[in-house]
């Protein structure tokens, strides 16, 4: 009993620590909002003089280049491990945080926020693949989906950061605080990592199998299951010795399909609307009539809904399958989008009644989305793909999923100019799609260690299944 607290103890330790990357990530996603409306000022009035076409590059810059630093990061942590890739990327974060506050002209603030972006990216890929492969197979949902949870977490401190510090400042350059502050939890990333181990599958892929061992004392209940998953290792990593390399991945119907349903879960987490709606929803409430003052508070809103709902979402993983709980979170979405369609065609005047309708309809898009859509991608993201290649597929599918990021985030505004009401009836027809989409392709994974889950893939998937019942297993 005593090594199980204290294997449950160190294991939440190393995900606290690791998920400091995930809390800069959303921090970082999260400051802009706040910052912007200063950074718009001429310089002599402490901003940067951004124009309309600066500010969309100052903001897409991080996202752009969060794309970049998934894909490159996947390829390294491959090669020199999760955790030393996560020590390199908390000086970028660093480096970044401190380069944005300090950034004295438009040029400077492109280029370190895509440096910020690039550690961004490569968090968003490695967290959930590191704390996947030391979480139990019982505990994992609920260990992962911490990610989750700290991303929100931290756009939530950063929207009340910028509304507390724009409140009691009077300085013009108060906008350098909020972006410098990124660098508190790159800093907490960076010294916590020293005292958290290497992951023991990645060990264990580089031969050095009493270092993988030892760690596997340390962060499971019992001997003997430390004995049992060791043996596991051993034996995947055996079968896949003369398997390694790119060429096998493409040659290979299950990793072919496996990458496949790696992109479309990241279009269909990005096309829920999740960031137009926690980029843009001012710009949807001042349309309706609400003053900018009440709509930036509800942003506030939007946090605490997001948070509340990852709560929510944790606690579901551990009850339910994930491709019900993935299903019905779309299924949500789509309703919710006809809702705010509706509402804003239903009353084409301003008035508070339109207002309140049309946030009532998109904090219940995010409720679902953050507590059934969102926690899942990430939670599969970091169990889908074989040991030998995962570190590098991962990178492919976050960062296909950073590019839909950009695209939906890049014609919301657009859409929402052209077409009105009619832009969420859009979106409702697009999560529909991906509704149809998780029914036929979307293998389930929950009770299964990522080894057993590796040859059930194989199997099912080599054999050419869909979504039939082999797809639906459940342990």
């Amino acid at each position: 009993m005593a090594k199980v607290t204290a294997e449950r103890k160190f294991v939440t330790k190393i995900v606290i620590v690791v998920t400091m990357g995930a809390l800069a990530f959303g921090y970082d996603t999260g400051v802009i909002s706040g910052a912007l409306p200063f950074m718009i000022r001429p310089p002599s009035q402490g901003g940067l003089g951004l124009t309309p076409l600066t500010e969309g590059l100052v903001t897409s810059s991080l996202v752009l280049a969060a794309a970049v630093g998934s894909l490159v990061c996947g390829h390294f942590t491959d090669r020199y491990g999760r955790r030393d890739s996560l020590i390199v990327l908390s000086l970028v974060f660093l480096v970044g945080a401190v380069g944005t506050a300090m950034a004295p002209s438009i040029p400077a603030m492109v280029a370190m926020r895509a440096v910020l972006g690039f550690a961004v990216g490569g968090a968003s890929a490695l967290v959930p693949m590191f704390i996947s492969e030391m979480a139990p197979a019982g505990r994992r949902a609920t260990l992962v989906s911490q990610n989750e949870m700290m991303i929100v977490t931290g756009q939530l401190i950063a929207y009340v950061l910028n509304a507390v510090l724009a409140v009691v400042s009077d300085s013009p350059a108060i906008w350098r605080v909020m972006l410098l502050i990124a660098g508190v939890p790159a800093l907490l990333l960076g010294s916590g990592l020293f005292f958290v181990p290497r992951s023991p599958r990645w060990l264990a892929s580089k031969g050095r199998h009493e270092e993988a061992r030892q760690v596997l004392d340390l962060i499971r209940s019992s001997d003997t299951q430390a004995r049992k998953e060791m043996a596991q290792i051993i034996e995947n990593n055996d079968e896949e010795e003369n398997r390694k390399g790119w060429g096998d991945v493409f040659r290979e119907r299950w990793m072919r399909r496996l990458l496949l349903i790696g992109i479309g879960l990241g279009f269909a987490a990005q096309f829920t609307g999740v960031n137009a709606f926690m980029y843009f929803t001012p710009i949807i409430l001042r349309q309706t009539g609400m003053q900018t003052e009440a709509a930036l508070t509800a942003m506030i809103g939007n946090g605490l809904v997001a948070v509340a709902a990852t709560f929510a979402g944790i606690w579901m993983m551990n009850r339910y399958p994930r491709r019900t709980m993935f299903m019905g979170g779309l299924g949500a979405v789509v309703l919710a989008h006809m809702a705010l369609g509706t509402v804003l065609l239903l009353f084409p005047a301003a008035s508070m009644t339109k207002s309140l309708l049309a946030l009532a309809c998109i904090l219940l898009a995010l409720l679902f989305i953050q507590m059934m859509v969102s926690p899942l991608y990430w939670l599969l993201m970091s169990e889908l793909f074989p040991m030998r290649v995962r570190g590098a597929l991962t990178g492919l599918s976050v960062a296909a999923q950073w590019i839909f990021n950009a695209t939906a985030s890049f014609i919301f505004p657009i859409m929402l100019h052209a077409m009105g009401a009619a832009t969420f009836f859009g979106f409702a027809a697009i999560n529909a799609c991906s509704l149809l989409f998780v029914m036929k392709c979307l293998p389930e994974t929950k009770g299964m260690t990522l080894e057993a889950l590796e040859r059930y893939l194989e199997k099912t998937l080599g054999a050419g299944a869909t979504g039939g019942d082999n797809l639906r297993r459940v342990s």
